[in-house]
């Protein structure tokens, strides 16, 4: 493997962090150059990001050393394969996110608007920041700096409420994640002397006893699975969305639950690795707790009406497809876990801009206030059902492409019981979005378009629709997200 050092890593990071001065700067008064601020930050971090994709399709990677803080820590950045596949999405998924929000907070002449574009470029820059990272240290402080900045977001409202989500949401991710993520850092330091990743882990069998390696993996679970939404560490994130739909899209498909995902993955191959994993008998125990999880939160979003809540308890449910993907610790599992960050992204953040699109247009958040929205809105309707039937895994969308790699890895890794949930999984999808579909395109029209929707909601809207389709039909062409996941995984194999 090449190894360049490079700015890059580090200029991600910050111009999404200057962006919210100059945010700021153009203030209420000037919302157009306040939100030209906001794309032409999103589309050069893209290209930035973008630029640096060759090298690691190539068999490279970038690093960006800084001198060390003590011995074996500092705050340094790494661009390898997993690291080029979160920011390349993220980074893309902004600029979506950024155009929809233009219509959604216009739409509704949302309050404090600066404020919401500041805490979002802030967020993507964390995002930045947490995939680049070339150790646990520069994970953490990133980490953590994504969940002050989306805060603002989740109170935006500023009901009490939102203050009452807001408070839960910190409760969660600062008290269980952050504290005991801290901890893990600290045990890690201590036995190993490092915190920097390694392609087949660094931690080995001979710097602590089995009980307590044990003790640790779990420590770094709970750490990141408050944002990776495990059962029962999900509590704040149904809560969250009373946030603005455009947050909900940031939160469930481009950042903070992607980052407790990247982190469970950094953590499995990076931190531990495939045989040490294994050899303390932690894969089998996570994939246990996310196959629990993904049963669960669809039985939850069966009975609920708010559509919101119901992708809050699908997004729990496609979370932790990823973590099961992981814990199978085999080669196609580890690859359709890392796929399906992307997969879900499309999927699911055009089912939540439908519900922004229902806001905006209706006023409408229940299920059971829909009858014949498919009438009143058809492509809108549309990009939601194509999502819908992606999750459930009808080929040859993305949904599709994610299933079969994970079902693929629990048969190499002789799980098959794995391969049982996943296909519950698919048939509880059909029970909790076919009646929405229905309801859309089979029963009388009976909602009312009381505002268009705006065409900067809409054009997010076919980009994700397009995203689901496209990604699933050319999954396997070379320069793919599949590729790139496919790259990752043959580097965590011994």
């Amino acid at each position: 493997m090449t190894t360049v050092t490079d700015i890059r890593p580090l200029l991600i990071v910050l111009i999404g962090l200057i962006a919210p001065i100059l945010i700021y700067l153009a203030g209420e008064k000037r919302r157009d150059l306040r939100e030209g601020v906001t794309f032409i930050t999103s589309i050069i971090i893209f290209l930035l990001v973008a630029s640096m994709a060759p090298h690691i399709y190539g068999g490279g990677e970038y690093i960006l050393e800084t001198p060390e803080l003590i011995s074996g820590i500092s705050i340094s950045f790494l661009v390898d394969p997993l690291s080029m596949f979160f920011a390349l999405l993220a980074s893309l998924l902004w600029i979506v996110t950024s155009m929809f929000s233009v219509g959604y907070m216009r739409g509704l002449n949302e309050h404090k608007q600066t404020r919401y574009y500041a805490a979002f470029a802030i967020s993507i820059a964390a995002t930045m920041g947490i995939a680049t990272s070339k150790n646990l240290f520069t994970l953490f402080i990133f980490y953590e700096i994504l969940t002050i900045a989306t805060y603002p977001l989740v109170i935006h409202e500023e009901t009490k409420e939102a203050m009452k989500a807001g408070w839960k949401y910190l409760g969660y991710t600062l008290t269980a994640g952050a504290v005991f993520l801290l901890l893990a850092l600290i045990i890690t330091y201590d036995i190993s002397g490092t915190l920097t990743f390694a392609e087949n882990g660094f931690l080995t069998q001979d710097m602590a006893s089995t009980q307590m390696l044990q003790l640790l993996f779990i420590i770094f679970i709970i750490g990141f699975g408050v944002k990776a939404a495990i059962m029962p560490l999900h509590g704040w994130l149904p809560s969250a969305m009373i946030a603005p739909t455009p947050v909900s899209a940031l939160l469930h498909c481009v950042a903070v639950v992607k980052s407790g995902t990247f982190g469970v993955i950094r953590v499995v191959n990076n931190v531990f690795g495939i045989e040490l994993t294994a050899a303390i008998g932690m894969g089998i125990a996570l994939a246990t707790i996310a196959s629990i999880t993904i049963i669960l939160s669809m039985l939850v979003a069966l009975k609920k009406d708010k559509l919101k809540a119901k992708l809050a308890y699908s997004t729990i449910n496609e979370l932790s497809y990823i973590v099961l993907g992981a814990a199978l610790l085999s080669y196609f599992g580890i690859a359709g876990s890392i796929i399906h960050i992307s997969n879900h992204a499309f999927m699911k953040i055009g089912m939540f801009f439908f519900a922004g699109a229902v806001f905006v247009a209706t006023g409408k958040e229940y299920v059971s206030e829909m009858d014949g929205i498919g009438w009143r809105m058809p492509i809108h309707t549309l990009v939601f059902s194509i999502g819908a039937l992606s999750l459930a895994g009808i080929p040859p969308l993305v949904g599709f492409v994610s299933k079969w790699y994970l079902i693929k890895g629990a048969i190499q890794a002789e799980l098959y019981i794995f391969v049982l949930v996943l296909i519950a999984s698919a048939i509880l999808n059909i029970l909790v979005f076919w009646p929405i579909i229905y309801k859309a395109f089979f029963k009388k029209p009976e909602v009312k378009v009381k505002a268009p929707v705006p065409k900067w909601i809409t054009a997010p809207m076919l980009f994700a629709m397009a995203g689901t389709i496209i990604l699933g039909l050319f999954a396997l062409l070379p320069y793919s997200f599949l590729e790139l996941a496919f790259i990752a995984a043959d580097l965590y194999l011994p």
